[in-house]
């Protein structure tokens, strides 16, 4: 498995759960001298994630571009893939799209987590769902077509209605037929909320597991909860995870503490 940590560009998104904060370079620098492999970008569009020259500096570091997130998509412009409005949907779709070919020359999967939306009075659930299912047929072609894979993050009650556990987001890849292009990213936050127990869903989902986010109980950096990291851990050694362990975590106390915090649960269970 290996080590991530997230680098937030989008300033109206302050206060989220991203470790890192603007400076591209100096967050490269001190997850680099941390012992971290990668980083993961929440940028404000395919444009900025360019401009940033984020890649070029983490690969100057030695780090890989872990995944790209598309939240930016509905903070800034609040579109999603379920909105009862054609041209918002039409609008995240492409924005999805476009990030899915600004990683994937890089190896980094695009997320979909908040853009996803919710089902509504204007938007019952039978019909958010085919508009999602929709949705995720384009995107997982579209990122086969380009050599990469697509994460749909299941998200906690509080923040979706749609798709809340890893086996809800698991009948949603079976209905959308790409398996092999679309996985889960399954975060440990959500998944603290939503399953009973965190270890076996994750066994449940087996080569469907895609990325997976780390955090504590609170959100806060691991370590800082009360979440038990060894079973989960011992869960993704079974399934043979191979990929990131990418810190999603409140910047407290501080970027650099949160920072040391993870790689810190990183190294003890999730390392080899």
């Amino acid at each position: 498995m290996k080590s991530s940590v997230t680098l937030s560009l989008v300033n109206e998104a302050r206060g989220g759960p991203f470790v890192y904060w603007s400076d591209v370079r100096e967050a490269c620098k001190e997850a680099k001298a941390l012992g971290f492999t990668g980083i993961e970008v929440f940028a404000p569009g395919p444009e900025a994630f360019a401009k940033s020259e984020a890649a070029k500096i983490a690969s100057d570091h030695g780090l890989k571009i872990a995944a790209l997130g598309t939240g930016g998509g509905w903070v800034l412009h609040q579109w999603t893939l379920t909105s009862p409005e054609e041209k918002v949907r039409t609008n995240a779709r492409d924005f999805i799209a476009r990030m899915i070919e600004a990683g994937a020359p890089f190896g980094a999967p695009a997320i979909i987590g908040s853009l996803q939306g919710r089902h509504s009075e204007a938007v019952d659930q039978a019909k958010a769902h085919a508009y999602l299912e929709e949705a995720l047929i384009y995107l997982s072609q579209k990122a086969k077509s380009v050599g990469t894979v697509l994460l749909f993050e299941p998200l906690n009650r509080y923040e979706s209605n749609l798709i809340r556990t890893v086996e809800e987001g698991m009948v949603l890849i079976s209905k959308v037929g790409e398996s092999g292009s679309l996985k889960l990213l399954c975060d440990l936050f959500h998944m603290n909320i939503e399953e009973t127990n965190i270890a076996e869903a994750l066994r449940k989902c087996g080569a469907m597991v895609g990325h997976v986010h780390l955090a504590d109980s609170n959100r806060k950096p691991a370590g800082l909860g009360h979440t038990d990291f060894q079973p989960i851990a011992a869960a993704l050694k079974d399934i043979a995870y191979q990929g990131f362990i990418s810190a999603e975590a409140l910047p407290l106390p501080d970027s650099s503490k949160a920072a040391k915090h993870t790689i810190d649960c990183f190294n003890r269970y999730f390392k080899g």
